[in-house]
């Protein structure tokens, strides 16, 4: 029986192997030829900061890019609940402000005007009215009892 032949021969080496090798060697001088970021150069380079601090921020660069790689459908719902709040706090805060501008109204319209038989709708219209900027409060008489 004749052996098999292998597909490569004897004498040839891996070429995969080799090419890789030496694409990789190419690389990484390619990375060492980069030139630094803007901000790098200005902060550390010119000013002269410690480079502590150039290791600190580039971990929790890394970091923070990983979390937000990972927690993207967390980072959107809280982005799209703060958008709501943001949108909802005028509309909540002008109306807050009418319902105590009217509870305010309505007090003084019950001590200063000693109305006794006007009923609570009325009431609410009159202080719904003054707080809108009408003057019907004023035109109201006094009634003696």
């Amino acid at each position: 029986m004749e052996k098999k032949e292998s597909r490569q021969a004897k004498g040839i080496k891996n070429k995969t192997f080799d090419t890789k090798k030496f694409n990789g060697s190419k690389t990484s001088n390619h990375e060492k030829d980069k030139s630094l970021p803007w901000w790098v150069e200005l902060l550390f380079v010119q000013l002269g900061l410690p480079d502590k601090w150039l290791i600190k921020i580039l971990k929790s660069k890394k970091k923070s890019s990983q979390l937000i790689k990972n927690e993207k459908r967390l980072i959107f719902t809280l982005f799209f609940g703060f958008t709501l709040l943001a949108y909802f706090y005028p509309l909540v805060k002008y109306s807050k402000s009418k319902l105590d501008c009217e509870a305010i109204a309505k007090n003084y319209i019950k001590e200063n005007k000693n109305l006794i038989k006007i009923n609570r709708k009325q009431i609410r219209m009159l202080s719904t009215n003054f707080c809108n900027g009408g003057k019907e409060i004023y035109e109201i008489k006094e009634i003696k009892k």
